[in-house]
């Protein structure tokens, strides 16, 4: 699936890209893609893979810190709690301007 949704992505943006329909027909795929990202569906749908991937990676990372432990150089360390410090002060978004629920 993922790799025929890139695909697809790929043959809009040659056709956008390549074409000499003009700014009427590039208006139109515009607004084509305007009203299906807005799609409260579609939304719901990036809201739920973005909830279940900040799930998985707080799994993978308590696994892996049980795993690694100490092991990590100190630097490592620094820079892991300070995005997590940006990111718990950044009001529940993260820089997608998807919310954290």
């Amino acid at each position: 699936m993922r790799y025929r949704l890139t695909f697809i992505a790929g043959v809009a943006l040659g056709y956008v890209l390549g074409t000499r329909a003009g700014r009427e027909r590039y208006e139109q795929l515009k607004k084509s893609a305007r009203q299906f990202t807005e799609n409260p569906a579609v939304r719901n749908a990036a809201e739920s893979a973005a909830h279940s991937g900040r799930d998985i990676a707080g799994k993978a990372y308590h696994s892996v810190s049980d795993k690694v432990g100490g092991k990590v150089p100190a630097s490592v360390a620094e820079r892991v709690r300070s995005l997590r410090d940006r990111s718990s002060q950044n009001g529940g978004e993260d820089d997608w301007g998807t919310t954290n629920t």
